[in-house]
């Protein structure tokens, strides 16, 4: 399966950086202002870490610049806490999505890794829509790091 790990080391304490990107406002303002995902009312307003876990959970639209639905995602998270998520879902392309955020704790802030594998559910748009994903999350870490400092440099 496809796959790829991408981390930033930003100058925010651990236990901020657990309330602040743990959240799904967060989460939609690291993949705008191209993707959105939605949600329904009553886990849009609750942090990650007190969601549950081992079951689907509710249906996501994947939109393209606000509007235009690119993917059905059934979101369910295998685990999750201050230190992070791993989510197992699936979508009308991905067969099987999983992707794992880290959040640790490191001299002067955290290291946020995302840990993304995935198998579409057509082989050959596996290849085609990896390069895809990957900007996407390069994206959401770009983002991470224009809003926060990254250690050792001054904050923006």
């Amino acid at each position: 399966m496809p796959g790829f790990v991408l981390s930033s080391t930003l100058a925010l304490p651990a236990a901020e950086a657990s309330s602040r990107l743990l959240r799904p406002p967060a989460v939609n303002a690291e993949l705008g202002p191209w993707l959105r995902m939605t949600m329904p009312g009553a886990w849009a307003g609750r942090p990650l870490p007190a969601w549950p876990v081992g079951r689907p959970l509710f249906r996501s639209v994947i939109l393209f610049l606000g509007v235009l639905p690119l993917d059905l995602h059934h979101f369910r998270l295998e685990a999750t806490g201050e230190a992070g998520f791993y989510e197992r879902s699936s979508s009308l392309i991905m067969r099987n999505w999983r992707h794992k955020r880290l959040l640790r704790a490191v001299p002067g802030g955290t290291l946020v890794e995302d840990r993304v594998v995935f198998a579409c559910r057509l082989p050959l748009l596996g290849s085609l829509i990896a390069p895809v994903y990957r900007a996407v999350f390069r994206h959401r870490h770009r983002r991470l790091r224009r809003w926060y400092a990254q250690v050792g440099e001054p904050a923006p």
